[in-house]
């Protein structure tokens, strides 16, 4: 009987000790989220790395977007003033009315500014000369008449050197003797190209008689004196060339 008496003594102790050690528990777990809740109120979190570089490509992007806005602003503002000053630069580059009149023979108005011009020759380098093969003529000696054409120039030319633009003529003081024209039974063009420096030449044969023009009939000779003979191409005339018939 004693015994039975002392064992439920026992158990309700065991109970009640098992009591307090779960309420000490459940006090350990209600402060354990105090504590958690009040070091996130005093303590700031600190941003990740994700974070860092999803802030940095945000600034980058409004970066560009600056710098194209700025970039179309100041073309745009370009390209206003260069279609202002349009017409003012045709205006500056269209030929002039004295150029086209003072332009070179021969030059092509078309031509780009970046081409080179051709060489023109200038005709008043070319000179014509008078000579004779002697100074002085026996009787019955004819004298050979000479013409040479002459390049003084830097450039070639082509020259009409043919007998529709030569003359020889001989006169004695006032009187004119003789013309190769008066006679001359044909008329031809020779068109030749004369390099700088030189020259091309034509003889003539005189017989030492007198022409008329229109070729008439003239029975007087030139007797013993002094002559002059003169060459002429086209409008150019040479000087005077002297010489001396016995």
């Amino acid at each position: 009987m004693v015994t039975k008496g002392k064992q439920p003594s026992s158990a309700r102790g065991t109970r009640t000790s098992g009591g307090s050690a779960r309420n000490t528990s459940q006090r350990a777990a209600s402060q354990r989220p105090a504590a958690r809740s009040g070091s996130q109120r005093n303590g700031r979190r600190r941003p990740s790395a994700a974070v860092y570089r999803r802030r940095r490509l945000v600034v980058f992007i409004s970066l560009l977007i600056v710098l194209g806005l700025v970039t179309a602003g100041a073309v745009a503002i370009a390209s206003s003033l260069t279609g202002k000053a349009g017409p003012a630069t045709q205006a500056t580059n269209s030929p002039q009315p004295q150029d086209s009149q003072t332009a070179a023979p021969g030059a092509s108005g078309t031509a780009s500014p970046s081409a080179k011009a051709t060489p023109v020759c200038d005709l008043n380098l070319v000179t014509v000369a008078a000579s004779t093969d002697a100074g002085s003529y026996a009787a019955g000696k004819n004298p050979v008449l000479g013409m040479k054409v002459t390049n003084g120039g830097s450039t070639p030319c082509q020259v009409n050197v043919g007998t529709s633009q030569m003359e020889f003529q001989v006169t004695s003081g006032a009187d004119r003797i003789f013309s190769s024209r008066d006679c001359q039974a044909t008329s031809e063009d020779l068109v030749k190209t004369i390099l700088p420096g030189k020259s091309e030449t034509a003889n003539f044969v005189w017989q030492r008689n007198r022409t008329t023009e229109g070729c008439s009939v003239v029975n007087a000779k030139p007797g013993a004196g002094t002559y002059v003979f003169t060459a002429s191409l086209g409008n150019k005339v040479s000087p005077k060339a002297v010489f001396q018939l016995r």
